[in-house]
């Protein structure tokens, strides 16, 4: 049954997304920062690359420009303290990650930090920026991604289940609830079934 709606003027209602850490400086000319980012998103297979969009006045958004690597920490929800933190404090005024308890680590590829804690973080270089407004959309080619191995199953996979990722949706965090689903399985065939087109 369709639901009745009502029409708003356009805004950024796109929910859930990811609530991200992203670590960007050097650790050398510029010290190692982390910048909580909701608005991110795959953007690319081949190559794999990533998008985050970040606003001009933003500390990281001159690291990044300056470094031309950030890397994407995907936060659980036990971290979520950190993650707001992150978000409502300048990397000009606080260490973050000394004020978190989180581990810098440099990451494999590139000299920007990973957050130890993060069950998975994404090591990128940055491809191009585009301005779009309110925020620079920063595109990041993913060269490296780093999987707590807690989380890799006998068969190499990674255990989205137990990695306990936390979304935004309209100002609130959220953990993630039940599987309802797989990629395809709409479709799948069903054992001795035919598939209609």
């Amino acid at each position: 049954m369709a639901a009745e709606k009502m029409i708003w003027q356009g805004g950024t209602l796109l929910a859930p997304v990811p609530a991200v850490l992203v670590g960007c400086g050097n650790g050398k000319e510029f010290l190692y920062n982390l910048i909580t980012v909701a608005w991110a998103g795959t953007v690319c297979s081949e190559p794999p690359m990533v998008g985050i969009g970040i606003r001009p006045e933003r500390y990281s958004y001159g690291l990044i420009l300056a470094t031309g690597e950030f890397t994407v920490n995907l936060p659980s929800t036990n971290m979520v303290e950190s993650v707001d933190f992150c978000g409502v404090r300048s990397g000009r005024d606080v260490d973050k990650f000394k004020a978190c308890g989180l581990t810098a680590v440099p990451g494999s590829q590139i000299s920007a930090p990973i957050v130890a804690e993060a069950p998975l973080s994404l090591e990128c270089k940055l491809e191009k920026s585009v301005e779009l407004g309110s925020h620079t959309l920063f595109l990041g080619r993913i060269v490296a991604v780093q999987a707590a191995c807690a989380l890799i199953r006998e068969n190499g996979s990674f255990d989205v289940d137990h990695a306990d990722f936390a979304a935004y949706a309209h100002g609130h965090y959220y953990s993630l609830g039940e599987k309802i689903g797989h990629f395809g399985f709409s479709i799948r065939r069903k054992a001795g079934a035919k598939i209609r087109n």
